[in-house]
């Protein structure tokens, strides 16, 4: 029993009795350990709590997915620009060099008093420049259905990059909660280890005294172990936690987790009947679906645009010359223009054309039935996370109960211990017992959160505004 303070003793002398340099440099040594533990001592209280608002801006800010969605969207419009340059007039130019083997010659075959002549014609070297301009007129609908389609492209962007956040939001929510649960784990693991420790020691001081036999103490140094072990858990899980809330928020996987702690059992108001009326109202992937059915009635107008004649105007501009400057030449004019209406129909293509409409109404009717699959699978998943959220409300009041319960049988079952009435079985089981009230309870509050978060997401509502 004084093995402890002799050692202390030697130590402390061994330490004094030193010499002056060892002295100084031992006493060196500590003052810079005291100042490194100081300075992370005062970073770590120096740490500003993230709520969950911060959490859900900071992960929206470094997400990448969030940045794919919004490239996505800027490569939709680039595409709906581009659309639109369908309906304006196309300029192009060209440039020709043409050298013959020998310039052109006309012979006359001659008359009566005409003897035959070789006249020449024109040039070896021949050169020409043109401007073109071509304004469709008439496309059978097709450059306007092109166009419509690529406006319901960038809205499918627009939607998609919601869904995006929407996601990302629930996920920061959901992690934001396993952190408190998980912090909440290892308060309970360490008041387990200290109530088992006490539990040790008093069965220590009764085997001492010959109260008890050593398998009792032997047990209790066994329980002891094992919340030690739980505490590891704990402690496990709650790296586990941190390191997805920080992936999610784009941090070092190591950097510490400092949050508000929310947990509270605040009741959810609303009928199912509600949740799932503003789900079909406002879940991205009902309008995704949506738009990509309006989109395909639109492709399908498009092919069958190829049915229709196409009607356009040309205007022709082109200046000749036997030099490359094309300033004329002897035997042709230097400028000529022309004005010319263009009408062009592919009458008979094998039926090409009819099989991509087919094809598209196929597509169309796909996208029909994927829309309606969804609006099912949204109800089910509305309902489902309502049944899982209320049933959680109905456990707290209970687990709040059997906290008290607990807590009561083991003062009395540790009381009885000690006056020697009761069992060590008895102290650990209401240990046990009192350890997984806790635990249920807090478990509760935290799955409280997430399920909240789950309907939200189901519902899509109150995860826009935070992520903005």
């Amino acid at each position: 029993m004084h093995r402890m303070p002799v050692r202390r003793f030697h130590i402390w002398s061994s330490f004094w009795i030193s010499p002056p340099e060892v002295r100084a440099t031992g006493a060196l040594f500590c003052f810079f350990v005291f100042l490194i533990l100081s300075c992370f001592s005062a970073a770590a209280g120096d740490l500003q709590p993230l709520s969950l608002e911060d959490s859900i801006r900071v992960a929206v800010k470094q997400s990448h997915l969030l940045h794919a969605a919004k490239e996505g969207i800027r490569g939709a419009e680039a595409l709906k620009r581009e659309a639109f340059t369908a309906f304006l007039p196309k300029f192009s130019t060209s440039y020709n060099y043409t050298r013959l083997n020998e310039a052109p010659e006309f012979t006359f075959p001659g008359a009566t008093v005409i003897p035959p002549t070789t006249f020449k014609t024109g040039s070896k070297d021949n050169y020409s420049w043109s401007v073109e301009v071509k304004q469709p007129l008439f496309a059978g609908g097709g450059i306007r259905a092109g166009y419509e389609a690529s406006k319901a492209g960038v809205e499918i962007a627009h939607v998609d990059e919601t869904k995006t956040l929407l996601d990302l939001v629930a996920e920061v929510k959901t992690a934001y909660f396993r952190v408190l649960k998980a912090q909440r784990g290892i308060e309970i693991a360490r008041q387990s280890v200290k109530r088992l420790t006490a539990h040790r020691d008093v069965a220590r001081a009764f085997y001492e005294e010959g109260m008890i036999p050593l398998n009792d103490l032997l047990r209790a140094e066994v329980e002891m172990t094992r919340g030690e072990h739980d505490l590891l858990e704990a402690e496990n899980l709650l790296e586990i936690a941190n390191t997805q809330f920080n992936t999610l928020l784009g941090r070092a996987i190591d950097t510490p987790v400092v949050i508000e702690d929310i947990l509270n059992e605040t009741v959810f108001e609303g009928s199912v009947d509600s949740c799932i009326e503003k789900a079909l109202r406002n879940r991205p992937e009902i309008k995704s679906w949506q738009l990509r059915l309006d989109q395909a009635k639109t492709l399908v107008k498009q092919i069958q645009s190829e049915y229709y004649p196409s009607l356009s105007l040309v205007g022709n501009y082109q200046k000749y010359g036997d030099s490359a400057n094309v300033a004329g030449s002897p035997y042709r004019d230097q400028e000529s223009w022309y004005v010319m209406a263009l009408a062009n129909w592919n009458f008979w293509d094998w039926g090409k054309t009819t099989n991509r409409v087919e094809a598209g109404k196929s597509r169309q009717a796909q996208y029909a039935g994927m829309l309606a699959h969804t609006k099912d699978q949204i109800v089910m998943e509305v309902k489902n996370s309502f049944l899982r959220l209320h049933e959680i409300q109905k456990q707290i009041p209970v687990a709040k109960k059997a906290i008290e319960q607990a807590r009561e049988n083991f003062r009395v079952s540790t009381e009885r211990y000690r006056e020697q009435v009761g069992t060590a079985t008895d102290v650990i089981d209401a240990e046990t017992i009192l350890t997984m009230a806790w635990t249920h309870y807090y478990q509760y509050l935290g799955d409280l959160g997430i399920a909240r978060a789950r309907l939200e997401r189901a519902m899509a509502v109150g995860t826009a505004d935070d992520g903005s």
